[in-house]
């Protein structure tokens, strides 16, 4: 176990407190402390403060869960390729849940959550095998430099191909732009619910293939010494990550960086240990969502800035610190 494994889950779990009551009480109207306890412990209690803290219940709930789920996507993806910068949205998978999305706006007329879902995992599958398949071509097979060129080529390409299908039906474009910039204010009840069966799925997956993945960090020959099926292995991570930044994205949209924020903030605090990562990114990928979320709403007042905005804005300065840092050390 790293040395300060509980002390930064101790830290963690209380920022998330801290985190979750900033989510209750503020927004485009702040609400008091007489409003919170009322929403929180008086359902009989009918005033609008009242129900904007319910409302901002669930909408917290789902903002947590979505962020924990890219959190650990985010862990998979990067233990599978080797890679630090890996992440849903870096290597493709976001931009193939949303072409998927938009094909089944503008061809199929669909219009909720339920078909979102399947429709953005299944882009989200066959984006991520495409990118492998590209990537593990030639003789030095999958290396993480390949992966990553790999993934924005692909990714490039699905973009142009989702704007060629928005620009002449103004209808798609119009239900789509809401939901690609990507948003935690569409959170329900049923979206939760729909939500975490593909949750609970893809943290089962990480959480067994965990000790196998650590093995695969010190590389194929020696993990495969060590008696891991290191094809097998890849396959089950990757698909509880597609699972996971799938279903997140079908929901909330593509929200880009958090699993790469989380993951690479955990392993600089406490080390290259899967087992250990996933949990902690799981606490910060949610943390880091929802201050956003909460941000986005106090910049935005009265209206909101979506989130996908704010990660994108704070993701993009800390990803090209991460590819310096790797230059300096590569020279």
């Amino acid at each position: 176990m790293p040395k300060h494994f509980w002390k930064v889950a101790i830290l963690l779990s209380l920022l998330l407190l801290v985190t979750i009551a900033a989510s209750f009480i503020f927004g485009s109207r702040t609400i008091s402390m007489a409003g919170l306890m009322d929403g929180l412990f008086h359902p009989d209690v009918t005033s609008h403060e009242a129900s904007v803290i319910r409302q901002r219940i669930v909408r917290t709930i789902f903002s947590l869960l979505c962020g924990a789920a890219l959190g650990v996507a985010g862990a998979l993806m990067q233990a599978v390729t080797r890679n630090p910068i890996a992440d849903p949205s870096i290597l493709g998978v976001n931009t193939g849940a949303s072409l998927f999305v938009v094909c089944g706006i503008a061809f199929f007329n669909i219009s909720t959550a339920n078909e979102y879902i399947w429709l953005a995992i299944a882009g989200a599958f066959i984006t991520a095998i495409f990118v492998f398949t590209i990537g593990s071509l030639g003789a030095s097979g999958a290396t993480p430099l390949k992966l990553v060129l790999a993934g924005a080529a692909t990714s490039a390409i699905l973009s142009s191909l989702v704007t060629a299908i928005m620009i002449p039906r103004t209808n798609v474009m119009d239900e789509f732009r809401f939901w690609q910039v990507g948003s935690v204010g569409s959170g329900s009840w049923d979206n939760i619910l729909l939500f975490l069966p593909f949750l609970i799925v893809g943290i089962v997956i990480a959480l067994l293939t965990a000790p196998a993945l650590n093995a695969l960090a010190l590389g194929d020959e020696v993990a495969t010494g060590l008696g891991v099926n290191t094809v097998t292995i890849r396959l089950f991570a990757a698909v509880g990550a597609v699972l996971l930044c799938g279903a997140a994205t079908a929901l909330a949209g593509p929200i880009g960086f958090i699993g790469l924020l989380a993951t690479h903030v955990v392993r600089l605090v406490i080390g290259p240990d899967i087992r250990f990562i996933l949990p902690l990114s799981a606490l910060t990928g949610a943390i880091i969502l929802t201050i956003a979320d909460v941000c986005g709403r106090l910049l935005g007042s009265p209206g909101e800035l979506e989130v996908g905005i704010l990660t994108a804005f704070i993701g993009a300065p800390i990803l090209i610190l991460i590819t310096m840092k790797a230059k300096m050390r590569a020279l």
